[in-house]
């Protein structure tokens, strides 16, 4: 299966979807709901406010969550999906104990992106996979088709490079 993501866009797609905060805020409203307004720091105490700013700002700007009046900051439909797509990574790379058999989600997402990067591009689109396992081939490959799917439903992701900021 080719894709039509360059290397600049495959790459500015994986870190985006890696970043520690973006994870954390997107498997949190995934996990507990809708965040009220004024509570994100709450929320995700062990974020930095830039951290929080940059996640929110990032996750808006590229359709990812969405200020609902009376409830806060919730997920898209788009948002919902990544929030899919990011469980299934961590039980990928839980199952195949990777990188390390325990570890912080956000490490394994990081992981199965890090992965699954250089199958992204034109060029490397059709060259073998980076496991050797069959299973662990197989459900990589699995993974890499869902994630194809969400970047094409979601081609803001790997066209955005930074986020706006929101007045």
């Amino acid at each position: 299966m080719s894709t039509p993501f360059t290397s600049a866009e495959a790459h500015r797609a994986v870190e985006l979807l890696a970043s520690r905060s973006l994870i954390r805020l997107i498997t949190e409203i995934d996990d507990n709901g809708a965040i009220p307004p004024r509570r994100l720091a709450d929320t995700l105490p062990d974020l930095s406010t830039h951290q929080l700013r940059s996640a929110s700002d990032t996750a808006r700007v590229n359709g990812l969550v969405r200020v609902a009046p009376g409830a806060g900051l919730e997920l898209t439909a788009s948002g919902a999906e990544l929030a899919d797509l990011y469980d299934a990574m961590a039980r990928w790379a839980r199952r195949h104990a990777v990188p390390a058999p325990v570890c912080e989600f956000s490490s394994r997402i990081r992981h199965v992106l890090d992965l699954l990067a250089p199958s992204l591009t034109t060029k490397r689109a059709d060259g073998p996979s980076p496991r050797t396992d069959d299973d662990a081939e197989a459900g990589l490959a699995r993974i890499r088709t869902l994630l194809i799917q969400w970047l094409a439903d979601s081609p803001q992701v790997a066209r955005v490079s930074e986020p706006e900021p929101v007045a």
